[in-house]
């Protein structure tokens, strides 16, 4: 990602792990992006299975009853 696309932001940290951040050379503007992209995506993700839950149950209910639809052309 390149410069153009930062946006400088405010953020409350415990003291204690600037501190030590510091002491460690962490880059905490990187490691706070790195973790709201985690966070985003499992977020992302929760969101997306609470969306699908009817047709995923139904799928695998589906499954459940009849089997693989293309089970019959697997060579295992």
């Amino acid at each position: 990602m390149n410069s153009q696309s930062r946006k400088p932001t405010n953020l409350s940290l415990d003291t204690a792990l600037l501190k030590e951040a510091k002491a460690l050379k962490v880059n905490l503007s990187r490691a706070a992006e790195k973790g709201g992209r985690t966070a985003v995506a499992t977020a992302g993700a929760a969101q997306w299975q609470a969306a699908n839950a009817a047709a995923l149950k139904s799928s695998n209910s589906y499954v459940e009853r009849h089997g693989l639809p293309l089970d019959r052309f697997r060579p295992f």
